[in-house]
């Protein structure tokens, strides 16, 4: 398959399309939906937050068609940097896209992994049953032991991927099972004590179609948004993939619906069980619906695989994530060092560690609250609206066969994603926008000064 991007085959193609999607999974669960769903109920006011679960559902659907073009046609370690690089020119602008995707990785993808670990530390007090602190405002106070868990739930995590990607593929499998097997119970749980009484209690004005419900939407599709996230790790690993050109898309859509209907069904048993008023107040409401559908001896049980789950998505967050400085190192447009794979493995193992070790800084150092809304606000422009425009110029520049899989409908998903992303850019809020913005500008000034150094794009002597 041509593509203008030739990286040497140091990486092992050992993933099939039932490990990608089992990948997917697993990072997409985690523990997002367990500790987010307060705050949608809180969001929208009432049942009505499942329309937030349906409008995120939807946008990753549109966007995980330009990651799936993007995936089949350029499938190699690094995902978006591969992308940004190749769609707007790799001498010139592509030049400086990819540069600030791997400077805002270096924040974002350590923020991600320890956004999940904290999420496990912070629901694993449910086990002790210890009161909980909280402020005024009702955010969580991660405690030093807390963050102490989180830290260690890193290291785990890259001490199980310190092997080759197929004994990883394998582990991926058993913990997708697991995540799958606990939604699936919990919506037992929920279709047998349903009450359609709880779930019609919509408040006064629920439905008023005006400012203030787009907005709520806004704030509430935020929450689910960062649910959703992870359909695209697959692509992070397209060196890897057997098949990529079919297997990544595959994977995308398979993990985005199956999922999505996972969430829907298990959100609608949930506000059938446990009234929207006390579920925007629970701090652990999926163990609050456990210990009222089966017993509180069952909440226990449901808090363990939770953590499972929890524990599975910073196991393949991490693993993406470190393909990501592996592929810039390989390109020469990052520190050679993180070109380094191991010799018997076939793995990256500078890459690895290194995110690892930033991960657990980030676990000591903030609290869950703080790093969901940055997540998502400083990768919403240079990422996904970012290749969402760079996919139109290959459209532009590149014949039919250069792109494996065409999404339908084109280019309508692909403008709908932009401006969606553009909408959860903006519903993030003032502070995340404007340090995703700073962050965007040292970056740039950061590669001028490189480039500069260097010789580079756009200050290369003329022929």
């Amino acid at each position: 398959m041509p593509t203008t991007l030739t990286q040497p085959e140091r990486l092992e193609r050992g993933l099939g399309l039932l490990e990608a999607t089992s990948l997917n999974v697993t990072f997409m669960v985690g523990i997002g939906p367990f500790v987010v769903i307060p705050f949608v109920v809180q969001a929208m006011g009432g049942p009505q937050c499942l329309v937030a679960w349906v409008t995120g559902a939807v946008l990753a659907l549109f966007d995980g068609c330009v990651w799936a073009e993007l995936g089949a046609a350029l499938p190699h370690a690094g995902g978006s940097y591969v992308f940004l690089r190749e769609a707007y020119g790799p001498e010139r602008w592509g030049r400086l896209m990819s540069f600030l995707y791997i400077w805002q990785t270096l924040f974002q993808g350590p923020l991600s992994i320890a956004s999940g670990a904290l999420g496990f530390a912070d629901y694993s007090t449910y086990l002790s049953h210890r009161a909980r602190v909280t402020t005024a405002a009702g955010a969580l106070l991660t405690t030093p032991a807390e963050k102490a868990i989180a830290a260690g739930i890193v290291i785990l995590a890259v001490i199980l991927l310190y092997r080759r990607i197929t004994t990883i593929g394998k582990i991926s499998i058993a913990l997708a099972a697991i995540v799958v097997g606990t939604i699936l119970w919990l919506i037992f749980g929920g279709v047998t004590h349903f009450h359609a009484s709880y779930l019609l209690s919509f408040p006064p004005g629920a439905w008023n179609f005006s400012w203030i419900f787009a907005a709520a939407l806004g704030h509430g599709t935020v929450q689910t948004v960062y649910s959703y996230l992870g359909y695209y790790n697959v692509c992070n690993l397209g060196g890897e993939m057997k098949q990529p050109e079919r297997n990544i898309p595959r994977a995308i859509f398979l993990s985005i619906a199956g999922i999505a209907l996972l969430y829907f069904v298990m959100q609608t048993s949930i506000l059938g069980v446990v009234p929207w008023q006390e579920a925007a107040k629970s701090k652990a409401v999926v163990s609050l619906f456990v210990a009222r559908t089966f017993g509180p001896a069952w909440a226990t049980f449901a808090t363990i695989l939770i953590l499972i789950t929890a524990f599975g998505s910073i196991f393949a967050a991490t693993l993406g994530y470190s393909r990501v400085p592996y592929a810039a190192a390989l390109d020469g447009n990052f520190f050679s060092v993180f070109s380094r794979v191991h010799p018997k493995k076939h793995f990256p193992t500078v890459s690895l560690v290194a995110l690892g070790a930033t991960a657990v800084v980030f676990c000591l150092w903030l609290t869950l609250i703080d790093v969901i809304r940055a997540i998502l606000a400083m990768r919403c422009l240079i990422q996904f609206v970012g290749q969402a425009v760079g996919l139109l110029l290959l459209h532009r520049h590149w014949g039919r066969e250069r792109l494996p899989f065409r999404m339908w409908f084109f280019p309508v998903p692909l403008v709908i994603a932009i401006l969606g992303w553009i909408g959860i850019f903006i519903s993030t809020g003032r502070t995340p926008m404007l340090a995703s913005l700073a962050a965007m500008a040292v970056g740039i000034v950061v590669y001028l000064g490189r480039a500069r150094y260097r010789r580079e794009w756009p200050f290369q002597e003329a022929a």
